[in-house]
């Protein structure tokens, strides 16, 4: 059977600029993968990523801004 896992050991990631230097609301996304935004916790860099598809990636980001998704 083949795997469906994609490799992102050499990602190269940068942190939201809304995340601050005291550990909160650390995201980080990755702009490597066509077609895909993985977005992971900065906390913990071994843990999962949760894998956007990019055409979902913009909209998603302008609900955020706009305050229409629920932040907590």
């Amino acid at each position: 059977m083949a795997s469906n896992r994609i490799d992102l050991s050499t990602a190269v990631w940068r942190k939201s600029s809304y995340s601050n230097g005291s550990g909160g609301d650390c995201v980080e996304v990755c702009d490597d993968l066509p077609g895909l935004v993985p977005v992971r916790d900065s906390k913990n860099t071994r843990g999962p990523a949760l894998l956007f598809p990019a055409n979902a990636w913009v909209p998603f980001i302008t609900a955020l801004k706009g305050g229409d998704v629920p932040t907590s």
